[in-house]
């Protein structure tokens, strides 16, 4: 299936989006740090195949023409304000929702605040946010893994170190993706005030401490959800994903795989059957 890329406006901005097949039900895809669509490309030809047309933007940040100044510009909830407005744009009102990482925050709250839009919500190494920040204010192991939040919301500091001997730091975290994927990565975060756009998306969150962080109200969730945890996750530990459970009043799968917290480039096979089977199972 061939992949196209195009510019959407939305909110203000023009976010460079990656699409996939031409009929059936819309499903967008939310990409985290330090990726950007391109990660969304196998998923995206698998899907297409199987009848449904995908979207994944370049988020705020990642895309040129939606680069907002200031940590303000990327809280959670003005993040999800973007899903619903680039789908606005796509012209489609009810979609699939699919996210990683950051995506997958922005993708919680956007479930919360308009699950009326959402058909299926798939949520990739990130749980529900309360949970997280629940398991973050009590659990030492959770905390030593987020331990790296504080150091990225140094203003200057994660920049002069993310970019030092060409990008060396970010190379290392790419090593799971293949060398195009990786290349498409750095020539997007190294675009002036890329880096520093894509780190506000950490310090939006105002503080180190994820518990003191998520002020974004988020009640249980009732969207058919599937969770995907890679069970090697060195950011996101057991205890926080299996408190996800707690905030799910609708129908929610748990899979766990033996992998780390790149599940689409470590577990590309049984993270898309999952995702294939959860959103049949949700077709309307």
């Amino acid at each position: 299936m061939t992949i196209t890329t195009r510019d959407i406006a939305a909110n203000g901005m023009t976010f460079r989006c990656r699409g996939a097949g031409t009929a059936g039900e819309p499903v967008i895809l939310l990409h985290g740090f330090p990726e950007t669509s391109h990660m969304w490309i196998p998923l995206m030809e698998r899907l297409s195949a199987e009848g449904y047309r995908c979207l994944a933007p370049d988020q705020r940040g990642y895309s040129p023409g939606a680069r907002p100044t200031g940590s303000e510009q990327y809280r959670t909830d003005v993040i999800a304000g973007d899903v619903f407005a680039l789908a606005d744009t796509w012209g489609v009102d009810r979609f699939h929702l699919i996210g990683h990482d950051w995506g997958a925050a922005a993708g919680w709250v956007a479930v919360g605040a308009r699950p009326e839009r959402v058909l299926s919500w798939t949520a990739l190494s990130v749980p529900h946010l309360a949970a997280f920040a629940k398991v973050m204010a009590e659990d030492a192991d959770q905390q030593n893994r987020s331990s790296y939040v504080g150091f990225f919301q140094a203003p200057g500091v994660a920049e002069t170190a993310l970019s030092a001997d060409g990008f060396a730091a970010l190379k290392a975290v790419w090593t799971a993706s293949a060398p195009e994927e990786a290349a498409e990565y750095l020539s997007v975060l190294e675009q002036p005030g890329a880096l520093t756009a894509a780190l506000n998306w950490y310090r939006a969150l105002g503080g180190a401490r994820a518990a003191d962080t998520f002020s974004i109200p988020l009640g249980p969730i009732a969207t058919p959800t599937l969770f995907i945890w890679g069970n090697r996750d060195v950011a996101i530990g057991r205890v926080a994903a299996e408190a996800n459970a707690a905030y799910m009043t609708g129908p929610c799968e748990f899979v766990e795989l033996d992998a780390g917290h790149w599940l689409v480039q470590e577990a590309a096979e049984p993270v898309t059957a999952a995702i294939i089977a959860h959103l049949a199972r949700t077709r309307p």
